[in-house]
């Protein structure tokens, strides 16, 4: 059944409102056929009474109970009036339409009116549908009953033919209201096609092109806004994947260009055991510095892809960036205060400690004794300072300090590969945020990360 039903249910949105919307008005049209034709046949069947009463009253007229006994005058017109009428005097049949016989089934209903003393109505279904009703005949010593009969196989072609004619009706209605769905709905969604289309087409091209611009009803308003926002991920992925290429590219050039240079450097001309030994180290260098090189950015990547708003309490990710270093080096002290235990900032916990990470690394690397980490409110935001008593930036390496892959000392013996903080102030960014270096402090090295409020 399940199947059946899925193999026959449309598959377009279309065709379900179509069905759905006659579905509907053949429900409200069968009710309302239903509820109409009852009615008419009522009706008729209320018609057919007064016509019967009407009759039963004319011959009453001519029925005398005076005296001591039932008597039927003479009128003109009578074989009219006697046709289906019965008439009774107590219990006994005085007259009787002259083709009808004492046991036949209008006869025997006749019968029961009359036994019954009151006035009612009946129906015979014989070979035709015939209607009766009795009327008593109030007078002196004498009671008398008259019954009349009519056929009903007028009234009944006439309730058929309504029935038919409304059945006809509710088809071409039905017939009607689907098309009319169709269309309606069709033209109706003329709008939904063409922004998908265009939506297809924008993100394929990365075009700059929106739906906001265009005035629309609310519904596609609302459509066109999640399409805006679909388009503006789309394009912000391509961005980033374009800016990690190159950042790739660019950041894997040196360690590549050192292993071609040793390699070319060894393969000139026959080298010593100790030679070959300095060229392994060297390529193994190289190799081990684009590792690393790949596996920040990549792990960077994957990150800011999957950044979503939200809301981060800055005192507790501070601490639990604190307590996830372990063993930090001999005699460096790690301090974290907060203005406000309560501050948060609008930013999820871990694009949070993806900003504060590499700044926080950068400051155990470099400082004697100390670094402190500082949160506190500013205007529409928060702002973190996270601070060490080391020897702080040279002033001639100060406009290099955000650039990818570079270091103020080559050679000072530490992993890092000069990404951290060009990648904690990018993440800073796409948050609304930023990352700068405080020149103030005469000692040490200080950077701030400021975020909008959460």
């Amino acid at each position: 059944m399940r199947a059946f039903a899925s193999r026959w249910w449309p598959r377009t949105l279309r065709g379900r409102l179509s069905l759905v919307a006659l579905t509907t008005a053949t429900i409200l049209m069968v009710i309302l056929t239903v509820a109409f034709n009852t009615v008419v046949r009522r009706h008729l069947q209320h018609q057919a009474d007064d016509e019967l009463r009407t009759r039963a009253a004319a011959v009453a007229a001519t029925v005398v109970t005076d005296g001591s006994r039932v008597r039927v005058l003479e009128t003109p017109g009578e074989e009219l009036l006697d046709t289906n009428v019965w008439i009774y005097s107590g219990g006994r049949l005085l007259e009787k339409p002259p083709s009808a016989t004492a046991t036949s089934p209008l006869t025997r209903a006749a019968d029961r009116l009359v036994a019954r003393g009151e006035r009612h109505c009946l129906t015979v279904h014989s070979h035709d549908e015939v209607r009766l009703c009795s009327r008593p005949v109030p007078g002196g010593k004498g009671a008398a009953v008259v019954v009349t009969a009519l056929d009903l196989s007028p009234y009944r072609g006439s309730a058929d033919t309504m029935l038919f004619a409304s059945l006809a009706l509710d088809a071409a209605m039905l017939a009607c209201t689907y098309a009319l769905t169709r269309l309606a709905v069709g033209r109706a969604l003329r709008p939904v096609r063409s922004m998908t289309e265009h939506a297809t087409q924008w993100s394929a091209i990365a075009s700059q092109e929106r739906f906001g611009t265009v005035t629309r009803p609310t519904e596609l308003a609302q459509l066109g806004g999640s399409l805006d926002a679909l388009l503006a991920r789309i394009r912000a992925l391509l961005r980033h994947e374009q800016q990690l290429t190159r950042e790739l590219s660019h950041e894997l050039r040196n360690p590549l260009a050192r292993i071609i240079a040793e390699l070319d450097w060894w393969g000139a001309r026959p080298r010593s055991d100790a030679d070959t030994r300095t060229t392994h180290a060297a390529i193994a260098d190289a190799a081990q510095s684009m590792r690393t090189i790949c596996d920040t950015l990549l792990d960077e990547a994957r990150d800011s892809a999957a950044t979503a708003p939200g809301t981060a309490d800055v005192l507790p990710v501070l601490h639990r960036l604190v307590d996830r270093l372990g063993p930090t080096k001999a005699g460096v002290e790690v301090v974290v205060t907060a203005c406000d235990a309560r501050l948060s900032a609008g930013v999820p916990d871990a694009l949070l400690e993806r900003i504060v990470s590499p700044l926080l690394d950068n400051a155990l690397r470099h400082a004697h004794t100390r670094v402190e980490i500082l949160a506190r409110a500013r205007p529409g935001g928060v702002r973190v300072e996270v601070g060490d008593d080391g020897p702080g930036v040279p002033a001639s390496f100060a406009a290099q300090l955000f650039q990818p892959g570079r270091r103020a000392d080559p050679e000072d013996e530490h992993g890092g590969a000069g990404l951290g903080l060009p990648l904690a102030r990018r993440l800073a960014r796409s948050a609304g945020g930023e990352v700068d270096h405080d020149g103030r402090r005469t000692s040490g090295a200080t950077f701030v990360v400021t975020l909008p409020a959460g």
